[in-house]
This record gives structure tokens, C-alpha cells and sequence, in this order.
């Protein structure tokens, strides 16, 4: 299940979301073409991997991941797609042991 999030002001990012019962942490952020990145993502037990390069979603899934993330109350299925299309776009850049360990692809 996913939730949004506030993380410290220190780790700024557009949006955030926690899933996993909370042992997992992912801040997205924008383009200026209005594309969503995943900027980093946190494993307990692993640390936090920021993305040094990144893939962004293409303009309709960008879109969908904003009205889904805005929304009053988030669609688990559509979130939750969303999040696996953008971590398999960017699974060169991310721990490998951790998305094997948390079955995030």
C-alpha cells in the first residue's frame, strides 16, 4: 500500500511516497516540461539512493502521476503502476539488491 508523505525539509522533492509499511521512501520531482523523475529512494537495511541520472515518464503518465498523487485519496492500482513503470525506467540506476529484496520491480 501507498502513502504520501512529508519528508524534512532537507530532502526537497515535488512528491513522496511511502510504501512497504513504511520501509520504503521514494521523492519524485518535475521537469520544467512537467515529467515526473524519481529523484531518490530509501530502503530500510540499504540507506538512500539518490539518482544520479534518471528517466522520466512520458507526458501522459506524467500527468496521470500528478492527478493520482494530488488526489483526496490515492487509486492503489494506478499509483501502484505508475511506481513500478518509473523504478523499471530508472532500474540501471537503482540498488539492484535492494529492488530484488523489496520485490519492487
Amino acid at each position: 500500500m501507498y502513502e504520501r508523505v512529508t519528508m524534512p525539509k532537507t530532502r526537497k522533492a515535488a512528491y513522496c511516497l511511502g510504501c512497504l509499511d513504511g520501509t520504503v521512501f521514494m521523492d519524485f520531482d518535475i521537469t520544467k516540461d512537467n515529467l515526473i523523475y524519481l529523484k531518490r529512494i530509501s530502503f530500510d537495511g540499504y540507506g538512500c539512493c539518490e539518482l544520479k541520472h534518471y528517466k522520466t515518464l512520458d507526458k501522459k503518465d506524467s500527468s496521470e502521476f500528478i492527478k493520482e498523487i494530488t488526489a483526496n485519496e490515492l487509486n492503489e492500482n494506478n499509483i501502484s503502476s505508475l511506481v513500478k513503470k518509473i523504478i523499471k525506467l530508472n532500474q540501471e540506476y537503482i540498488w539492484q539488491d535492494a529492488l530484488a529484496a523489496f520485490q519492487l520491480l
